[in-house]
C-alpha cells in the first residue's frame, strides 16, 4: 500500500530539477499520484475500506492544491506534468 524506498527514489529521480530536489511541486505530486494510484488499486479489493478512503481523499485534495499552484505560477510547466502523468485537465 505504501511506496516502496526504490521506488521513491526512481520517482524523485525522473522528476526532480536537479540532484536532491524532492521540494519541486513536480517530485511532490509524482509521490502523491503514486500514493492515490496505489490506494485506488487498494479500494478495489478492499471496497468498505472507509478509514483509508478519507486518507485518499485527503492525497486528492493536497495534489490538487500543488496542481493549482502550480498552474497559477508556471502553466507550462503544470501543463507538462499533468501531461507526462496522465492527469485530466
Amino acid at each position: 500500500m505504501s511506496i516502496t524506498t526504490a521506488r521513491k527514489a526512481e520517482l524523485i529521480k525522473s522528476y526532480a530539477h536537479k540532484s536532491g530536489d524532492t521540494g519541486s511541486p513536480e517530485v511532490q505530486v509524482a509521490l502523491l499520484s503514486e500514493r492515490i494510484n496505489n490506494l485506488t488499486e487498494h479500494f478495489k479489493t478492499h471496497m468498505k475500506d472507509n478509514h483509508s478512503r478519507r486518507g485518499l481523499l485527503k492525497l486528492v485534495s493536497q495534489r490538487r492544491q500543488i496542481l493549482d499552484y502550480l498552474n497559477r505560477t508556471n502553466e507550462k510547466r503544470y501543463k507538462e506534468l499533468i501531461e507526462r502523468l496522465g492527469i485530466r485537465r
